[in-house]
């Protein structure tokens, strides 16, 4: 069974950086884009930022100039460069790969906590 698993969460001060890795623990056929989105409490899932194949990214404006993503598609990763960040960015961080085949697959998510 194929299961993404996340790392590279925790606390850090205003200002520091963080660096976010989603891997698959099995093998997932034709990824098209993977993605992260984030959950702070009492709010929706929101997207942060994406890529595709093609290495075309997006991401959301509150973030834009500060967080990057990458991914390396022989070893089916997607990373997520923080940095500046700020206490607004506390969030559970979820990856999600989404294939040509129109199937999605989710990781159960990392905190990342910003102390002003």
């Amino acid at each position: 069974q194929v299961q993404l698993v996340e790392s590279g969460g925790g606390l850090v001060q205003a200002g520091g950086s963080l660096r976010l890795s989603c891997a698959a623990s099995g093998s997932i056929r034709s990824i098209n884009v993977m993605g992260w989105y984030r959950q702070a409490p009492g709010k929706q899932r929101d997207l942060v930022a994406i890529i595709t194949s093609g290495d075309s990214a997006n991401v959301a404006d509150s973030v834009k100039g500060r967080f990057t993503i990458s991914r390396d598609n022989a070893k089916n990763t997607v990373f997520l460069q923080m940095d500046n960040l700020k206490p607004e960015d506390t969030a559970i961080y979820y990856c999600k790969f989404s294939t040509w085949f129109n199937r999605d697959y989710w990781g159960q998510g990392t905190q990342v906590t910003v102390s002003s």
